[in-house]
């Protein structure tokens, strides 16, 4: 039954019979755990996987669910279970290692003595959130590389989500835009001269190692032309929030889509990867639907599960509040009928990775382990935003809990 749970995640939007099976699996499975008739290890799991099935999970994660239920049945390998153990045990040691060394260079750059405490400091969170992209031991540089261009996109959106007045982040935009401050920027306050100059040197010794390993600035140049998308949206976004302006669904899709990072951290991603192949920038360029699905799943999650949060701060610029104006509908509709476009979307990547060829294998693996990096951040509550729950306790597990071999 379990099985069939987890393969029915796999379904795309002509398997009617999968979706019957998802319902049908998921109804037992909640009378299983909860009539108290299996073992406890095995309850435990399907609990789990009620709450997040392992294809949209995270891969780091998987191992540490399913080590612990695997010691405890019965026919277990004792041999192929030790050997999961220290394989993880080392991977473990390795991000640890990684992870100082990322740490202590946010610490260098001055971010808490710098900004106003408007920004979220999420250095951790960063590098978790990269390993789903970048899992395996010998991506080292690329890990660091893309979590300190991920803190450069992160740092920007919180100054134009929940800082600049409108003034300082047209100045701001007009300053990345040109690659150097804009001539009021000398006039602005230092927190923003700080946000500008850290973002331009990030972004500089990025194009440094990159021209240094490839010998070109081609995928540099290609990410550095979807970060200036990102920032026309942060913008545009910005606009809309200063006078509480509620655009149509589809108009405020059009641009929270890029807003949300996806295409800025795909090109990411795929600059630090080094040698990917000119037609995966171009491919990203033309917003296939399978990169076009990421996005809207990415801005709806943040949306359904940050909505609280914004209302809170009086941001009214969201997809739920755009979709409630425009079908005069509650909340509650708003977010159930918003929830089965993100099933849709998910539907739709299954589909484009079985059906997609003439794409490096590569580019199509980042495209599902970014899925699964938004169902992770996104499950159960805002998890980048209040990382205080879930986000938390799979950290503490990761980079502290001991292995016991």
């Amino acid at each position: 039954m379990l099985s069939l749970y987890e393969a029915a995640h796999l379904r795309t939007r002509k398997d009617n019979i999968l979706d019957e099976a998802l319902m049908f699996t998921s109804s037992h499975l909640k009378s299983i755990a909860a009539c108290g008739t299996c073992p406890p290890h095995l309850s435990m799991r399907i609990q789990s996987a009620l709450i997040l099935s392992q294809h949209w999970n995270m891969e780091i994660l998987v191992p540490l669910e399913f080590i612990p239920f695997y010691e405890q049945e019965k026919d277990h390998d004792e041999m192929v279970l030790k050997f999961a153990k220290i394989s993880l045990k080392f991977l473990q040691l390795q991000y640890l290692q990684e992870l100082k060394i990322v740490t202590k260079w946010y610490n260098e750059l001055g971010h808490a003595s710098n900004l106003p405490p408007y920004y979220r400091d999420r250095i951790v969170e960063n590098y978790f959130f990269v390993l789903s992209v970048f899992i395996e031991p010998q991506l080292s540089r690329a890990r660091m590389m893309l979590t300190q261009f991920f803190t450069a996109l992160q740092i920007l959106d919180d100054t134009f989500d929940r800082y600049a007045f409108l003034p300082e982040a047209e100045i701001l935009a007009n300053s990345l835009k040109r690659w150097a401050p804009d001539h009021d920027m000398d006039k602005q306050p230092d927190y923003l001269k700080f946000v500008l100059d850290s973002t331009l040197n990030i972004l500089e010794e990025l194009e440094r190692e990159v021209r240094k390993t490839e010998g070109s600035s081609y995928s540099f140049d290609a990410t550095k032309d979807e970060v200036d998308k990102l920032v026309k949206a942060n913008f545009d976004l910005a606009k809309w929030a200063l006078v509480a302006h509620v655009p149509s669904f589809e108009e405020y899709m059009e641009v929270g889509e890029v807003e949300f990072t996806a295409y800025a951290l795909l090109a990411g991603i795929f600059m630090t990867k080094g040698k990917i192949a000119k037609e995966a920038y171009e491919w990203l360029k033309v917003r296939p639907k399978l990169f076009q699905c990421l996005s809207i799943k990415g801005r709806l999650r943040n949306d359904i599960t940050g909505y609280e949060d914004d209302m809170s701060r009086g941001n009214v610029t969201n997809a739920v509040t755009c979709y409630m104006k425009q079908y005069g509908v509650p909340v509650e509709e708003a977010i159930r009928e918003l929830n089965k476009i993100v099933a849709d979307a998910d539907k739709t990547i299954n589909e484009e990775l079985l059906t997609t060829v003439d794409v490096e294998r590569f580019v199509l693996k980042v495209a599902i382990d970014f899925a699964r990096m938004i169902t992770v951040t996104y499950n159960v509550d805002e998890g980048f935003t209040h990382p205080e729950g879930k986000i938390k306790d799979y950290m503490t597990s990761l980079f502290l809990d001991q292995i016991r071999l």
